[in-house]
């Protein structure tokens, strides 16, 4: 590959390390980059090679969390547990559900997700620190099973559904929510990497160099959501629902 090539996607890694970190959303930076930069090779091997540089710096920044924002253990063990299983499942089925019949249903919830979370203003901005009960680790588990199988089927907008399930189901704010996604999504990452890595699906070298530029990337995300709180979280978390929204439905034109 020729070197200008290879720190442009570094820097996309970066960037996409950096949104990542705070709402979500690094693969859409990284993975059209990947596209556009690759264009001949395995979409399997372009989808392999992001899970190792997303999943670096998604380990970073759940660290990074984790020692900053008090979260409760068993919860986030038991996120960690069901997310991987459902997303080793849903890679596993990856073959047996059409793309084209996910995108319609995943852009109506991504709509309903944006409105709700616009018209309710204090939605996201008060915490709650979670008691953690037999219902409160079943609902954690419902949802990390759900979200877990579709990253690992389809997944776009993981991050963005891991959030707005934490606050809404768990009563957290934006941050925690935050925080707690990044487990979700460090586990779904895992997960499809023990599929990739066998078959011959990551090109290590460039995924690797991706993966420094992501840790770099995240560990400012994470400052930046420290630093400013729920509501700048909120706002980005707008901004990438919204882009999600624009980008599905532009599929869902081009394949009409």
């Amino acid at each position: 590959m020729a070197w200008e090539l290879i720190l442009g996607l570094v820097f996309f890694a970066f960037c996409a390390g950096t949104i990542d970190a705070a709402v979500g959303g690094g693969g859409l930076i990284q993975i059209p980059a990947l596209m556009g930069a690759l264009p001949q090779t395995a979409p399997a091997t372009l989808f392999g090679t992001n899970k190792l540089a997303s999943i670096c710096g998604t380990g970073s920044a759940a660290l990074s969390f984790i020692r900053r924002v008090k979260l409760q253990w068993l919860l986030l063990a038991v996120i960690a547990v069901f997310a991987f299983i459902s997303a080793f499942v849903g890679a596993a089925c990856v073959s047996m559900v059409p793309t084209h019949i996910l995108r319609p249903i995943v852009l109506v919830m991504l709509v309903v997700i944006a409105i709700y979370t616009f018209m309710k203003k204090q939605f996201g901005q008060v915490h709650v620190d979670p008691r953690i009960t037999p219902k409160l680790l079943i609902f954690a588990a419902i949802g990390s099973l759900a979200i877990g199988f579709y990253d690992g089927i389809f997944g776009p907008g993981t991050g963005s559904f891991f959030i707005f399930f934490f606050i809404r189901f768990l009563q957290v704010d934006f941050l925690h929510a935050s925080a707690l996604s990044k487990i979700g999504n460090f586990m779904t990452n895992l997960a499809a990497l023990s599929f990739f890595v066998p078959k011959g699906h990551v090109m290590f070298q460039l995924g690797l160099l991706m993966a420094s530029a992501n840790i770099v990337g995240s560990l400012l995300g994470v400052r930046l959501a420290l630093k400013y709180g729920s509501g700048f979280i909120r706002i980005l978390f707008l901004i990438l629902v919204s882009i999600l929204i624009c980008r599905l439905a532009y599929q869902i034109l081009l394949a009409a």
